[in-house]
């Protein structure tokens, strides 16, 4: 049996995060969507799932166009079923992530981030899935000191430390 590796750039807006991750039916829709919505009031975001059976259809929604369209062309592009993919602007994936696992239907998080990403998609005759993911740049040292000292000072400036 052939198996075919892809490396999948996802398409992330200026200013906005994406999550990546599992799910296993069609409802995964409507509860993302009520899990952004009642999570962070004013967040924009938009949602895509690719169903695995059935008519096998990309279904998609949020409350943002532009991000709703780009979830599917991310989607698409990944074109492996139960995967879903959302963009978020006005909200961060620490604001959300808690409350997406516990969404009954989302199965894992493969990655949650504003940095470019791949997504390693496998290919056989049976069909496509997730791998992993290559997420953000090679460390290029250790921390030191005043790297401690801006890591802390960034997170209070930022309002989640005091």
């Amino acid at each position: 049996m052939a198996l075919d590796l892809h490396a999948v750039t996802m398409e992330i807006p200026e200013g906005a995060n994406i999550v990546v991750g599992q799910s296993h039916f069609i409802k995964t829709v409507e509860d993302i969507y009520e899990a952004m919505a009642t999570t962070v009031p004013g967040a924009a975001f938009g949602l895509a799932f690719n169903e695995s059976s059935g008519p096998c259809l990309v279904r998609a929604d949020g409350n943002d166009a532009a991000l709703q369209q780009t979830a599917i062309r991310n989607a698409q592009a990944i074109a492996a079923g139960h995967v879903f993919v959302l963009l978020m602007r006005n909200a961060y994936p620490v604001n959300v992530l808690k409350r997406l696992q516990d969404v009954p239907e989302v199965c894992s998080i493969f990655c949650a981030t504003a940095n470019p990403v791949q997504i390693v998609v496998a290919e056989s005759e049976a069909g496509r899935g997730v791998m992993g993911v290559i997420d953000g740049a090679v460390p290029k040292g250790l921390e030191g000191p005043a790297d401690v000292a801006a890591r802390k000072e960034f997170l209070r400036q930022i309002g989640y430390k005091r």
